[in-house]
C-alpha cells in the first residue's frame, strides 16, 4: 500500500458517558439536585479509508485522501453490569455483555488524554437542555507535529426513573428527562477551525432528527464523506463542497511554506489594547511560560493560534497545550517554557501554586506575571512597537459597520460568503502589520551571518542595537525560535520574512554592490544619529552598509522608504495605512466546488464521484485562459491528487507533469515519488512508452538519488553556531575559517597575507591568546571611528558617502594642530578646539609619501611628509610613533586609488582599505621591533605599484567605464557564465545556478536567486515577463521578471541545453527554439510552453541554435548546420581542413546575409555567405591570441571575447563588419572573456573566467 498525504479528516472520535455508569444514575433528590461528574470515554472512532475495492490487489491505493494507514487497536474496558431494573423488566444487554471492546483506531493517533480534552471542565449531566459548545484542540507528537481537533458538545435526552414520588398520600415511582453530554471531535492534520466548524454545524443538524439507533450509522456516513475532501493546494485556488444546509470552503495556503489560515486573527486585537498584545508576543518571542486563561475553551485555542500566526515565520518550538483539561493542571509544573491554556476558574489557584509563570486573561484582556522577586520584562524595541500600534489602529476590526449600506441577506450561503471575503482581506492586512512587526525587530540579521561556516556574530548584531533594547535581544537570542529563524536564514529561505525584508530596505541599502571591506556608516547619518566622543563602543549603531560605485549619484542617506523603521530616532508615524506597499498584489481568489457527495459509501459510487470530480476540473483547466498559468497549475495539483485516489496513475503522473512545467514550486516532490514506487509492472511499462511520463519518473528517480546523497549534509544544513574565539593554536586552514566566522573578511589570499604577517619571526601558526588581542584591536578600533562625531561645516567638505576609518592621535602638522582622519577617499586634518576641516589630499592627488622627521628644540621627531599635485609645499604631520604605520597605510591606500582608478574597478579600492586596516590591527597586536616589517607583508596594491605597474593602455583605458564583481559575497571568484541585457535589468549567472540581477542605472545589485544546482549555458529574454535559462541539468528554467521567482520548468531535454533562441520573423515572438547537446533541436509554443516540434541533428556536441531568413542554423563543435523549421538538413558547413579547431561561437549579421564563426583554440575568424557556405569567403587572424570564446554585433562592429596569447589574460577585439579589420584590443580581464552582451547598444558587457569572475562594462562607439 502507498502513502499519500492527509486529507481533511484524520479521525472522527465520538465520546460520552459510560453506559454503564448512567444506569447506575436513577435516583434523584428534587429539582436541587446536582447530577454528578462522570469519567468520559471514547465511544466510536471512524477513521478512513471506509471503502475499499472488493477484489484483492496488493497494490491498489485506498481511495480516501487520508493516507492508507497503518493501525493498531483501542481496547476499551467495559464493565460488566449488574443485571438492572427497568421499567420493571429484568435486562442484561447483549451490548455490554462482553469485558472489553476493540476499536480500530490509525497507528499515530493518541486517544488516552482526548476524553478529558473533549470535556475540559467534566462531563457532566443535566437535568434541562444545555445549549451545544464548541472549541478546539491542538496535539503535538515528540516530533513537534501538530494535529488539531474540532469538538463539539451537545446533550440528548434519555429517560430516568425518580423513586419515592409521594403525591396525594400515595407513593410510586415516575419518569424524568434526563440530558446526557456527547460529543464528537474531527481531527485534522491541518488547522481549518472554522470550517471543521462547519462541518460539525451539519452534522448536528443530522443528529437531532436521527433516532438513538441510527447515531453511529450518522457519524460513521458524515466522517466518509470529509474522507472524500480534497485538500487545495498552495495558492489562490480554494475548495468548497455542501453538508447541508451550509456550504463549506477550505481556504489555501499562500504559499509552500506557510500556514493554513482558517480562523479570524483579529480576534487578539480584540482581547487585548495594543500596548498589551505587544507585551504578550514579547513574552512568546522570549519563551516564557505562559498560560492563557478564560470562561471559553475555544477562545483559548483560537486566541492562542492567532498569536503565533502573527509571529510568522519565526515558529513557536516549546510545548504547546491550548486547552488543559482540569485534571492536567500538574503540566503547568513544567520547567521547560510552555504556552498553554485554562479555564478562567482555576486563576486563583494556578496563581497561588505556582511560580515564574505569565497569566494572561483573555477575558479582561490583562497580563500578569508571578516573579519570585521582582524583574521587568523586556519590551519589544519601541521603534518597531511605535510602527505596529499605527498600523493596528487603522484596522477596521468590526463587520458590522461593513453592513452598513447593504440591504438584508436572505441566502444564507450568501451572506457567508461575503463574510469570508472580509474576514480574508482583514486577515492579509493583519499578516501584514504582524509580518512587518517581526522583521522590524529582526531586520539586518542577514548581515551578520556567515553562510559558509553557518555561523552567527551575535555579540556584533547585540553591538548594534539600541541600549534600551539590549535585554530584549539578548534574550531573544538564546531562545529555539530564534534558533530556527536563523537556520532559515542560513539556509537561505526565501520566506515571507525575506521578501518584506528586501521592500523594506531603503534604497540605497537595497540597491548596493555588495562590498569586502568592513564599512561603517556614513558620516552623515552618524552625526545625525547623535554620536558623540562619549559614547560607550557597546552602545553604538553600526549598520554594515556598502560603498557606492565611484563616480556614480549616490542616493541621499535619509532616503529611506517611509515603511522602514529608523531607530536613530522618534518620527509620526500616523498616516501609515495597515498595507500599504507592504506585500505584491496577490491573485484573485477561485474556489473550485466538489461534486455533491455519493449517497451510498459503496466502492463504484465513490469512484463515480470521483470521476465527476476529475471531469469538474478537466472543464475548469479547459476554461481557463492560458496566461493564467498559477490557476492552471492549482487544478492540474488537484486533478492529479484525485486521480491518484482513484486508482488512475498514469493520468495522474500526466497532471503532475503538466503541474511541474506549469509551476514546479508547489510540485508534490513526495507525493509523486510514492506514486511512483507504487505502480504495478504493468503500468510501469506503459509509463515508460510514454515520452513525458518517462522523463518525469526519469527526473524523480534522480531526485532521489542526489537526496540520499546529501542526506549527510541534513545534519549540516540544521546546525548554527555561534561564533568565538579560538581556544588552541591555528595552521593556516583553520586560520582562514575562523577569520571568515569573525566577518572581519572573506577573501582567502587576503587571509593568507594576514596569516604571514602575524607569524612574521616565529613558528606558521597563530595561538588564541594573539588573536584575541588582533580581534579586539579591530573592533575597537571599528568602534571609535564611529564616536566621531563631524559637526556640519565639516560634513559639507565629503561626500555623504565617505565615512571615516581611521583617526591619528592630535598632532602637531604643517597647516595646525588636529587629528588626522582617513576616509575612503582622501586624508583630512580635523582641528582641535573648534572642530574645522583641512584638506590632506585625495589619494589620486598624492605625488610622494615619504618618513622624514621634523626638528623640535634638539631632537629630531618622525614625521610623515605628502606631496600633493597642484601645491608647491608638503604636508608634514608629527605622528611620532605612528608615523611608519600611517606611512604604510596611505601608501596602500594611495595605490589602490590609482589602480582602481586605472581599471575603472571600485574593488580595489575596498582591498586597499581593507589591506590598510588589517596593518593598523596587525602592528597594534604585535607591539614588536618586527610589527612594521609584518604590517608590510599586507601592502599589495602598494608592492604591485612599486615592483609591476599594472599599465593599462590607453585604449582599453578610454573604452572601460566601469567593472562589477559579483562574486564577492564567496570565499573565491567564480566564472561568469552567460550574461543577458533585459530592459532595466543585467541578469549575470555565476557558479552552480546562482543567477545574479543588476539595476543598469547606477549598476548595482538588486536581486539574486538560485536556478537548479548545475551551471547555466544560455540565456533569453522572451516576452516581457519570463527569461529562459537553459541548464546543465537538461532543464530549462522560467522566471518571472516582475516576481524574481522560479516556478515553471521545461524538462523534455535529454541532455543538458546548450542554446536558445526566439522567432521573431514569422510567429510575432510566440515560437523558442532550443537545442542541447546531443543534437535535439525543440520548438516551443511560448503561450502554452508545449513543444509544437522536435528533431535531432547528427553533429559532435550541439552549442547553439540561431534564426535567420527562414530557417535555423545550429553551431556544433565540428560543424555548422543550417536546418528547415521542420528538421530536415539543407546544408552542412566544415571549417577549412587546414583547421581542425572547434568551433566556440557563431554570429548570424542578418543585414549583411554573412556568419561569422570562431573557435576556442584558434585566433582566426572566419566569414561566411549565407548563401554561399561551401567556404568562408574572408579569414581573419587576431593578433596575439589564442582563442575566441563568445561574439556579439554592436551597431557596425563586432566585438569578440577570447585570450591573449603572450599574458594568458582576456581580451576583447572590436572589428569593423565593413573593413574587416581590428579597431581596438581591449585588455580588461585577468581571465579569458566567456560571455559579451549589449545593452541597448550604448554599453557592451564583459564577463570573465574564474580566475577573473569580473564584469567589465565598455562604451560602445
Amino acid at each position: 500500500m502507498a502513502e499519500l498525504p492527509s486529507g481533511l479528516l484524520e479521525a472522527c472520535v465520538v465520546v460520552g458517558a459510560p453506559s454503564d455508569k448512567l444506569r447506575d444514575i436513577q435516583h434523584f433528590q428534587g429539582k436541587s439536585y446536582e447530577p454528578p461528574l462522570l469519567e468520559a470515554e471514547v465511544l466510536q472512532v471512524h477513521a478512513p479509508p471506509f471503502v475499499s475495492k472488493e477484489t484483492n490487489s496488493s497494490h491498489v491505493i485506498g481511495p480516501a485522501f487520508s493516507r492508507v494507514q497503518k493501525r493498531r487497536s483501542f481496547i476499551k474496558k467495559k464493565r460488566r453490569p449488574k443485571e438492572t431494573e427497568i421499567n420493571g423488566e429484568s435486562t442484561n444487554r447483549a451490548e455490554v455483555s462482553s469485558a472489553t471492546e476493540d476499536i480500530s483506531v490509525p497507528k499515530d493517533l493518541d486517544l488516552i488524554a482526548l476524553p478529558q480534552l473533549c470535556f475540559p471542565g467534566g462531563l457532566q449531566l443535566a437535568t434541562e437542555q444545555k445549549e451545544d459548545s464548541y472549541h478546539f484542540l491542538v496535539f503535538t507528537d515528540l516530533f513537534g507535529n501538530r494535529t488539531h481537533g474540532a469538538v463539539v458538545q451537545y446533550y440528548r435526552a434519555v429517560q430516568s426513573c425518580q423513586e419515592g414520588v409521594v403525591q396525594n398520600g400515595h407513593r410510586w415511582n415516575s419518569k424524568s428527562r434526563l440530558f446526557v453530554p456527547f460529543a464528537v471531535c474531527i481531527i485534522s492534520k491541518f488547522p481549518y477551525y472554522n470550517a471543521l466548524k462547519d462541518c460539525l454545524s451539519c452534522l448536528l443538524v443530522q443528529l437531532r432528527t436521527a433516532r438513538q439507533s441510527d447515531f453511529e450509522d450518522t457519524v460513521k456516513e458524515f466522517s466518509a464523506k470529509l474522507s472524500l475532501v480534497p485538500l487545495p493546494p498552495p495558492g489562490q485556488l480554494h475548495v468548497s463542497f455542501s453538508l447541508r444546509p451550509l456550504q463549506v470552503v477550505l481556504p489555501s495556503r499562500e504559499d509552500q511554506d506557510s500556514p493554513v489560515i482558517d480562523l479570524d486573527l483579529h480576534l487578539p486585537l480584540l482581547c487585548f489594547t495594543h500596548t498589551t498584545l505587544l507585551q504578550v508576543l514579547s513574552c512568546l518571542l522570549q519563551e516564557q511560560r505562559m498560560v492563557f486563561f478564560s470562561s471559553d475553551w475555544a477562545r483559548l485555542t483560537l486566541v492562542a493560534e492567532s498569536l503565533l500566526l502573527y509571529l510568522q515565520p519565526l515558529s513557536w518550538q516549546q510545548p504547546y497545550v491550548p486547552v488543559l483539561a482540569r485534571g492536567m493542571l500538574d503540566f503547568l509544573m513544567a520547567p521547560t517554557a510552555f504556552l498553554m491554556g485554562c479555564h478562567i476558574s482555576h486563576f486563583e489557584e494556578v496563581a497561588a501554586e505556582t511560580e515564574d509563570l505569565i497569566l494572561v486573561n483573555l477575558d479582561d484582556g490583562t497580563i500578569q506575571p508571578l516573579w519570585s522577586e521582582a524583574i521587568d520584562l523586556p519590551a519589544i524595541p519601541l521603534a518597531a512597537a511605535e510602527s505596529f500600534m499605527s498600523r493596528a489602529e487603522c484596522l477596521q476590526l468590526h463587520y458590522d459597520l461593513e453592513l452598513c449600506h447593504l440591504g438584508a441577506g436572505t441566502d444564507v450561503n450568501a451572506l457567508r460568503s461575503q463574510r469570508r471575503d472580509w474576514q480574508r482581506r482583514l486577515n492579509s492586512q493583519i499578516q501584514n502589520i504582524a509580518l512587518e512587526l517581526v522583521v522590524n525587530i529582526f531586520k539586518g540579521v542577514q548581515d551578520f551571518l556567515n553562510h559558509e561556516h553557518r555561523v552567527f556574530n551575535s555579540e556584533e548584531f547585540l553591538r548594534t542595537r539600541e541600549p534600551t533594547d539590549q535585554l530584549f535581544y539578548k534574550k531573544v537570542l538564546e531562545t529555539h525560535i530564534f534558533h530556527s529563524f536563523l537556520r532559515d536564514r542560513l539556509n537561505r529561505k526565501r520566506d515571507s520574512f525575506s521578501r518584506m525584508e528586501l521592500n523594506l530596505h531603503n534604497p540605497s541599502h537595497r540597491h548596493r554592490v555588495m562590498t569586502e571591506s568592513p564599512c561603517r556608516p556614513p558620516m552623515s547619518e552618524l552625526s545625525k544619529s547623535g554620536y558623540r566622543n562619549n559614547t560607550s563602543p557597546a552602545h553604538i549603531l553600526s549598520k554594515r552598509l556598502g560603498a557606492s560605485l565611484p563616480n556614480l549619484e549616490q542616493p541621499s542617506s535619509d532616503t529611506t522608504a517611509f515603511t522602514f523603521i529608523n531607530f536613530n530616532g522618534p518620527h509620526s508615524l500616523r498616516r501609515m495605512t495597515p498595507d500599504i506597499g507592504l506585500k505584491s498584489p496577490t491573485l484573485p481568489v477561485k474556489v473550485f466546488r466538489l461534486p455533491e457527495f455519493p449517497p451510498p459509501l459503496a466502492y463504484h459510487y465513490v469512484q463515480n464521484y470521483y470521476s465527476d470530480m476529475v471531469a469538474s476540473l478537466g472543464k475548469a483547466i479547459n476554461a481557463t485562459p492560458l496566461d493564467e498559468s498559477a490557476l492552471l497549475a492549482r487544478y492540474h495539483y488537484l486533478r492529479g491528487l484525485v486521480n491518484t485516489v482513484s486508482n488512475k496513475h498514469l493520468n495522474a503522473l500526466e497532471d503532475f507533469q503538466s503541474l511541474y512545467k506549469t509551476d514546479a514550486e508547489i510540485f508534490p516532490s513526495q507525493m509523486v515519488k510514492t506514486l511512483v514506487d507504487s505502480l504495478p509492472e504493468a503500468e510501469r511499462l506503459q509509463a515508460d512508452r510514454r515520452p513525458e511520463l518517462k522523463r518525469l519518473i526519469s527526473r524523480v528517480k534522480r531526485d532521489q538519488e542526489r537526496e540520499r546523497a546529501c542526506q549527510g549534509n541534513r545534519q549540516e544544513e540544521g546546525a548554527v553556531k555561534r561564533f568565538q574565539l579560538p581556544k588552541k593554536y591555528m595552521q593556516l586552514e583553520e586560520f582562514v575559517k575562523c577569520v571568515q566566522e569573525s566577518g572581519i573578511v572573506k577573501d582567502q589570499g587576503t587571509i593568507h597575507k594576514l596569516f604571514d604577517a602575524l607569524t612574521v619571526g616565529h613558528q606558521k601558526q597563530v595561538g588564541p591568546d594573539l588573536f584575541r588581542v588582533f580581534y579586539t584591536i579591530w573592533k575597537e578600533t571599528e568602534a571609535e571611528a564611529q564616536e566621531v562625531c563631524l559637526p556640519a561645516s565639516v560634513l559639507e567638505h565629503i561626500e555623504a558617502s565617505e565615512r571615516v576609518f581611521k583617526l591619528s592621535s592630535s598632532v602637531k602638522t604643517s597647516r595646525g594642530v588636529g587629528k588626522i582622519a582617513m576616509t575612503q577617499r582622501r586624508l583630512f586634518l580635523l582641528t582641535d578646539g573648534r572642530p574645522g576641516y583641512v584638506e590632506v589630499a585625495q589619494y589620486r592627488d598624492l605625488e610622494e609619501v615619504k618618513v622624514s622627521s621634523a626638528p623640535f628644540l634638539l631632537l629630531r621627531i618622525p614625521s610623515l611628509k605628502l606631496r600633493v599635485h597642484g601645491r608647491k609645499e608638503a604636508f608634514e604631520g608629527n605622528l611620532k610613533t605612528e608615523t611608519e604605520l600611517w606611512n604604510l597605510m596611505v601608501k596602500e591606500m594611495w595605490a589602490g586609488r590609482l589602480i582602481a582608478d586605472q581599471h575603472k574597478d571600485p574593488q580595489y579600492m575596498e582591498q586597499a582599505l581593507t589591506n590598510a586596516l588589517l596593518m593598523d590591527a596587525v602592528v597594534g597586536s604585535l607591539q614588536s621591533s618586527k610589527a612594521i616589517y609584518a604590517a608590510s607583508k599586507l601592502a599589495h596594491f602598494d608592492r604591485i605599484r612599486v615592483e609591476v605597474p599594472m599599465m593599462i593602455p590607453k585604449t582599453t583605458s578610454e573604452t572601460l567605464k566601469h567593472k562589477i564583481n559579483p562574486s564577492l559575497e564567496l570565499a573565491a571568484p567564480q566564472a561568469v557564465d552567460v550574461l543577458l541585457y533585459t530592459p532595466g535589468q543585467l541578469w549575470v549567472s555565476v557558479g552552480e545556478g546562482k543567477v545574479m540581477v543588476f539595476d543598469p542605472s547606477s549598476w548595482s545589485l538588486t536581486h539574486t536567486c538560485q536556478v537548479g544546482n548545475a551551471r547555466l549555458n544560455c540565456m533569453l529574454g522572451v516576452d516581457k515577463d519570463q527569461v529562459w535559462m537553459g541548464s546543465e541539468d537538461s532543464v530549462i528554467y522560467i522566471i518571472s521578471m516582475v516576481a524574481m521567482v522560479c516556478n515553471r520548468q521545461l524538462t523534455e531535454h535529454r541532455a543538458e541545453v546548450t542554446g536558445l533562441a526566439l522567432d521573431t520573423e514569422k510567429y510575432s515572438q510566440k515560437v523558442a527554439y532550443s537545442c542541447s547537446k546531443e543534437g535535439a533541436v525543440m520548438a516551443w509554443d511560448v503561450s502554452t510552453l508545449q513543444v509544437k516540434r522536435h528533431f535531432r541533428l547528427s553533429c559532435d556536441c550541439l552549442q547553439s541554435v540561431h534564426i535567420c531568413n527562414g530557417a535555423l542554423w545550429c553551431c556544433a563543435r565540428d560543424s555548422i548546420m543550417e536546418v528547415w523549421r521542420n528538421g530536415s538538413l539543407k546544408h552542412r558547413m566544415n571549417l577549412p581542413d587546414q583547421q581542425r579547431a572547434k568551433i566556440s561561437s557563431v554570429l548570424l549579421l542578418t543585414e549583411r546575409k554573412e556568419m561569422w564563426s570562431v573557435c576556442g583554440d584558434s585566433a582566426e575568424v572566419c566569414i561566411w555567405y549565407i548563401k554561399d557556405t561551401s567556404k568562408p569567403f574572408h579569414r581573419m587572424t587576431l593578433q596575439d591570441c589564442t582563442g575566441c570564446y563568445c561574439m556579439i554585433k554592436v551597431k557596425n562592429q563586432v566585438w569578440v571575447g577570447g585570450v591573449g596569447r603572450s599574458s594568458t589574460k582576456g581580451k576583447v577585439y572590436i572589428i569593423d563588419t565593413e573593413r574587416y579589420e581590428v579597431l581596438k584590443e581591449l585588455h580588461g580581464h585577468s581571465d579569458k572573456v566567456t560571455a559579451l552582451c549589449s545593452a541597448e547598444d550604448r554599453y557592451v558587457l564583459s564577463g570573465a573566467g574564474k580566475h577573473d569572475g569580473k564584469i567589465a562594462i565598455w562604451k560602445a562607439e
